[in-house]
């Protein structure tokens, strides 16, 4: 029989007495009633938008063991299962997140960057759980209630955790890598994300920088490929840290030497201090190759064998809106859709069109990239925008579907070589995105959040997806 996620006397410690005894054993954490599952412990956090405490029902409705409350709602909930009332939920998750992390014996690596935390973490999900038990967030829960949550649900028997970090400010992962307390930190890259707010990238670099402050010794994992370098590693260093390194500079402890792409993933030839490594991964793109490099010297930090973890990356795919991939069908014929929605800045952007460049489309077709507007990037949008203009050319996209204010400076600056279509908003171009399709087409979709680019991939699918898919 699996032990419990939490005992009741363990949840008291952290929280105080419930106002009943527990009846159930509680197995999970939530924060979301639409993803509840039966034995979880509801938090009722109040958010910017909606009350935890209106869904409270909802969660003993759907099998909640018990429910953290705030004391001024406590007794309207009153009889409806165990409650532990408490001054602040969120606050009440990161006692519990504290206690997780105190008791836990795992080996735990935090993951930051401005680019590829996500796909960094699911790597060494993927990696590390070929090896061990491993603990890893769903989602990217990678913010204020993210990684308290996370810790919240870390098992007493893990082997390894593996947590996201992310900022849009500096000092946010000042507050957050304590909590995680990392044995290891690996940062993807430095890129001018958020420089709206942070206005430069060394500003960048600093703040990232904060995942060390979590740390007292311990193995920094650091590109150095990116900018900054020397100051992630100084301010690493400074907290006792070590430091190894990837990237495809002869400097580098994981040194990519070469790359092959194949049906959809890649064959990575590397060294790894100095000795020859090489494996399959199941995703395209110097970027993805990049930070499997960097997860596998992360897990030579925490302990795993290499071996094991390296042939397990095979198993790692893209994942929806960070490039996965679709295929589509349309008049008897298939096309490609490449699946990057999620988000967008230059550096993320030149590697999906790198990425596009690279896969080859079908008889008759075409690369194809339908745009959004990459978003705080402060006074210089428009040129880093504009600057993008020679990846078009270099990998031979054919047609640019763009969306946004931003994106029109692309458009102007695009190659003869490449035609163009224009909109205001991504729901000014849908139709034409819909239309525009052909069997034998790569399509790639790419955009910040606040671009809506996601909607453009859920319609290509929602009209061309297979039956059944």
């Amino acid at each position: 029989m699996t032990s419990p996620l939490w005992r009741e006397d363990e949840l008291a410690a952290a929280l105080g007495a419930p106002d009943a005894a527990l009846t159930r054993a509680v197995t999970g954490v939530s924060i979301d009633t639409r993803t509840l599952a039966s034995g979880d412990l509801y938090v009722a956090i109040k958010g910017d938008t909606h009350d935890g405490h209106a869904f409270a029902a909802n969660a003993f409705a759907g099998g909640a063991a018990a429910a953290i409350v705030a004391r001024d709602q406590a007794d309207a909930l009153r009889g409806r299962g165990p409650l532990f009332a408490v001054d602040d939920p969120l606050k009440a998750m990161e006692r519990l997140g504290a206690a997780a992390r105190a008791r836990s014996a795992a080996k735990i690596v935090a993951v930051t960057g401005s680019v590829g935390k996500t796909s960094a973490k699911e790597m060494l999900r993927v990696s590390l759980g070929s090896v061990g038990e491993t603990h890893a967030s769903s989602a990217s829960y990678n913010n204020h209630w993210g990684v308290p949550l996370t810790l919240a649900r870390l098992a007493r028997g893990a082997r390894f955790g593996v947590f996201e970090i992310g900022m849009n400010h500096a000092g946010e992962i000042a507050a957050l890598a304590p909590q995680v307390k990392p044995h290891v930190a690996l940062i993807t890259t430095i890129a001018p994300v958020h420089i709206e707010h942070l206005g430069s990238l060394r500003a960048i670099a600093e703040a990232k920088a904060e995942v060390f402050l979590g740390m007292d010794g311990g193995v920094a994992i650091l590109n150095r490929d990116a900018p900054e370098f020397e100051t992630l590693s100084d301010r690493a260093k400074a907290r006792g840290a070590k430091v190894a390194s990837f990237g495809g500079s002869p400097d580098a402890d994981a040194r990519l030497v070469a790359l092959k792409h194949h049906d959809g993933g890649s064959r990575i030839e590397a060294t790894l201090r100095g000795a020859p490594l090489s494996f399959a991964l199941g995703a395209p793109g110097e970027h993805m190759a990049l930070n499997a490099l960097g997860a596998l010297l992360a897990a030579e930090a925490l302990g795993a064998d290499i071996g094991p973890c390296a042939r397990a990356l095979a198993d790692f795919h893209a994942q929806k809106g960070r490039g996965e991939r679709v295929t589509l069908t349309r008049d008897g014929g298939a096309f490609t859709l490449i699946d990057e929605s999620y988000n967008a800045n230059p550096a993320s952007m030149r590697a999906a069109l790198t990425l596009l460049g690279a896969a080859k489309p079908g008889p008759g077709g075409r690369r194809v990239a339908i745009l959004g507007d990459m978003l705080e990037l402060g006074a210089e949008g428009a040129n880093l925008h504009a600057d993008l203009a020679p990846s078009l050319e270099k990998n031979r996209v054919d047609l640019l579907i763009g969306a946004g204010p931003l994106t029109k400076a692309l458009i102007e600056r695009a190659p003869n070589s490449t035609r163009t279509l224009w909109g205001a908003t991504s729901a000014d171009i849908a139709a034409a995105a819909l239309e525009e399709m052909r069997p034998g087409d790569v399509v790639m979709v790419k955009g910040s959040n606040g671009s809506r680019m996601g909607p453009i991939v859920a319609a290509l699918r929602g009209r061309y997806a297979p039956k059944g898919q």
